[in-house]
């Protein structure tokens, strides 16, 4: 069984800016009120005619391209999103044909906010498996789709947008390049992050996802970490789901990861659910922040309360 990595990534993010201060003339908020409670200065909207699986697309051609390779490498497509407003065709398969891909497997993965790092380990385990050699992995979201906009408690929280990385089997005798996943959920607590109705629409209870991610997480991530044979001062980065500053930094520094970089995208891009990890990765790799073969933590939570997490050496 030969092992995976990553070995090229790629983001999108839609064009217009939607500031605090824009928010503040929508609904009875501020850019201070904001700050102090969830630390997001603006986030990306995507406009009426640009769906969910365009923004993956262009995310996943990004990252094919930084990876020298065409559609027709593909043979498993793997979207992460809970914003997809179609059953059928799925977004997974949407994205394979506005890019051309010629057969591949397709599947779409719903586990909202942790829904990159449970795709990423499906991919891992495909390859494992040998029924997968080169995979597409996406997280995509269009949040602002699904929220209420006269609501400040969620409104002021979302984005658009999406990531991708590409897959690869290891070359055998490599060592493999995604380590070992730690998964699982809170069902009980599971009605604590919603988007359901019709139209469906988010809510949360903040507190209660406040609670649960600064106290029972962090000796999870540290797990998740052990399972790849390193300690968390090992990690040359860390990338939390980005839900809300208030969040992240705490948890980043209860995993103990005293050298690692901390992604910080939710300040300039809001929380883009299953986009935000990948979008995140991509961006310190385009910035230099990390470098190949660099020991990173991904580690997403959230709706279900759902999470999943592994270490991966940076592409």
């Amino acid at each position: 069984m030969l092992g995976s990595r990553i070995t090229a990534v790629g983001h999108y993010q839609p064009a217009r800016v939607l500031t605090n201060e824009d928010l503040a003339g929508m609904v009875d908020t501020s850019d201070e009120w904001i700050r102090s409670r969830v630390g997001i200065r603006s986030r990306r909207i995507a406009g009426p005619d640009e769906p969910v699986d365009e923004l993956a697309a262009h995310a996943a051609a990004k990252a094919l391209a930084s990876a020298g390779l065409t559609p027709a490498d593909v043979d498993l497509v793997l979207v992460a999103t809970s914003t997809a407003i179609d059953r059928s065709p799925n977004t997974a398969a949407r994205v394979a044909a506005r890019l051309g891909i010629p057969g591949p497997a397709a599947l779409d993965v719903n586990v909202v906010c942790a829904g990159f790092t449970h795709a990423l380990a499906t991919a891992d385990h495909a390859v494992r498996a040998g029924s997968s050699s080169r995979a597409l992995v996406i997280g995509a979201d269009k949040m602002s789709e699904v929220t209420d906009w006269t609501d400040r408690t969620t409104c002021v929280l979302v984005g658009d947008g999406a990531g991708a990385a590409v897959v690869e089997a290891c070359a055998p005798g490599e060592e493999a390049g995604i380590g070992p996943v730690l998964w699982g959920s809170v069902p009980e607590m599971g009605n604590a992050v919603r988007i359901e109705g019709t139209p469906p629409r988010f809510a949360q209870e903040g507190q209660s996802v406040y609670r649960w991610a600064t106290t029972r997480l962090p000796a999870i991530a540290r797990q998740a970490c052990e399972r790849s044979g390193l300690e968390p001062a090992d990690l040359a980065a860390v990338v939390l789901h980005q839900a809300n500053l208030r969040i992240i930094e705490p948890l980043a520094a209860k995993i103990g990861a005293v050298n690692a970089v901390v992604a910080r995208d939710v300040v300039e891009s809001g929380n883009t659910s299953a986009a935000s990890i990948p979008l995140a990765l991509a961006k310190l790799v385009e910035r230099g922040e990390i470098t190949s073969g660099d020991p990173v933590l991904l580690f997403g939570f959230g709706g279900n309360l759902s999470y999943a997490g592994q270490v991966v050496r940076c592409p």
